[in-house]
């Protein structure tokens, strides 16, 4: 029941992945629960110019270059001139967008979700500013509650020297990469991320000539030492040029072209590199101006975070944080556990997620995925390993398909046999990596996965050998 000394048991600060689905799950569990959200819609970055509308474009420009360079004809699907319809793809990735974000709100008005529109910051503990525009004018409304919960997400870190102006479409961040009205001659993407490589991967199918200038000496930070080198051969082949162990000084723009100026990571003389069109995407930082974080005395740790205890609550007791804003990988579906989690604990239940199994995934064609440590890190930790590969060139479906890049990782502790990590490239490695996380999650070893059946013929299957080869026993390599 509701406590009448506030207007609402719970108030989430942001809809996004951890902000809707805590607001869903608290009203659930009954308590009077209200969401700001400033956008227009529902759904954070993830569902408006994130997550959602880059796998429409990813899909689509797949696609486009299937059809584009002869794969079909290989299975018999002769088809005449291809061209590309940019304003149709673009229209099909704006449709799935209102879909999902509408079914956000359809679920707010099922679950009794209040939809506070506007900006909020903090008057204290227990109640905020609520900042809405009203006949062109704002006005400004105090709404209390017993619990608050901070998921403002992220935005895109800037680059000093570097000028992001999506609405001329020459330096453009995420944002803006998702939304170009034409394919660019030359796109040079700063970051060798997952966002950078998978929109730069959407541009070069649909006929841009793209560049990733990155400052590390490897693609894909975070990623397994082999997933890292394997990814600089696929992308290499599949046409992109990488400067790897660089660093971007500055852009300039004059109409619509931009020239880079370029200097070796470790110093050194500078070149130029001219485009017309720059991706900015070397990372994201937590949402955290404006909430006024210090009338309630909460203090931002070193990387700009809000630190949480196990349970998401803040030092501010009544006041917690979930997703971008605290420590730990930005992931939606990180931050949607979070959601559900911090709702169960505010409930009075016990709300847990296993950050030590969090998938992580990059959409390109192939997909990279992996959970858990990697090698480089379980041997920091002092595991002893025995570590089993199986290659996609040796699973019959992928062979089949003509998908055979990549390969199945499995880090197991070579004492206690217990699954450590598991990489992958695959074309459909974000669905199977779905089974190594539900195999750590249950503290599975090496020989639990190879013991388990797998339907034949299906790319899981390199997951089984993966772990068959821990141990010396796979059949097929």
């Amino acid at each position: 029941m509701a406590d009448p000394t506030y207007d609402y048991d719970v108030l989430i600060i942001g809809a996004g992945p951890g902000g809707y689905v805590a607001a869903i799950r608290a009203a659930q569990l009954g308590l009077k629960t209200a969401c700001v959200e400033s956008r227009a819609t529902l759904g954070g970055t993830c569902l408006n110019v994130g997550c959602i509308p880059s796998k429409a474009l990813l899909h689509g420009s797949e696609l486009f270059e299937e059809a584009h360079d002869g794969t079909m004809a290989k299975f018999g699907v002769k088809l005449g001139s291809v061209e590309l319809d940019l304003p149709a793809m673009q229209g099909e990735k704006t449709t799935a967008v209102k879909e999902l974000t509408g079914g956000i709100e359809f679920l707010f008005k099922k679950n009794k979700v209040d939809w506070l529109k506007g900006h909020a910051s903090f008057k204290d503990a227990h109640s905020v500013v609520l900042r809405q525009a009203q006949d062109e004018r704002d006005v400004d409304k105090t709404v209390t509650a017993k619990n608050i919960v901070i998921a403002t997400g992220s935005s895109v870190t800037p680059l000093p020297g570097v000028t992001v102006d999506n609405d001329k479409g020459v330096v453009v961040d995420s944002t803006g990469a998702l939304a170009l009205d034409r394919v660019p001659t030359h796109m040079v993407v700063i970051g060798g991320g997952v966002i950078g490589l998978e929109l730069g991967s959407v541009w070069r199918r649909l006929g841009a000539k793209v560049t990733v200038v990155e400052f590390l000496d490897q693609l894909l930070p975070g990623m397994d030492g082999d997933v890292r080198k394997e990814a600089a051969k696929i992308f290499k082949k599949q046409g992109m040029n990488l400067r790897l162990s660089t660093k971007v000084t500055g852009v300039t723009v004059k109409g619509k072209q931009a020239t880079l100026t370029l200097e070796p990571a470790a110093g050194g003389a500078a070149e130029t590199l001219d485009a017309d069109c720059v991706l900015l995407a070397i990372g994201r930082r937590p949402n955290v101006d404006g909430l006024n974080l210090a009338a309630i005395g909460l203090e931002l740790n070193a990387r700009g975070q809000i630190e949480t205890d196990h349970d998401f609550a803040t030092k501010v007791p009544g006041v917690w944080a979930v997703g971008d804003v605290i420590p730990g990988p930005m992931l939606a579906h990180k931050a949607e556990d979070e959601g559900i989690a911090v709702a169960e604990n505010i409930a009075g239940l016990t709300g847990i997620v296993n950050h030590a199994v969090i998938p992580g995934v990059v959409y390109t064609t192939p997909e990279f995925a992996g959970v858990g440590l990697t090698e480089e890190a379980a041997k920091a930790a002092g595991h002893e390993l025995k570590v089993g590969k199986f290659p996609m060139l040796a699973n019959s479906r992928a062979k089949t398909n003509r998908e055979s890049d990549g390969f199945v990782k499995v880090i197991a502790d070579a004492k206690t046999d217990r699954v450590l990590g598991v990489w992958a490239i695959a074309s459909v490695a974000g669905t199977m990596i779905a089974e190594a996380a539900l195999a750590m999650e249950f503290g599975a070893t090496s020989e639990d996965v190879a013991y388990t059946c797998h339907a034949h013929p299906t790319h899981s299957e390199a997951i089984k050998e993966a772990a068959m080869a821990v141990r010396g026993k796979a059949i097929h390599a």
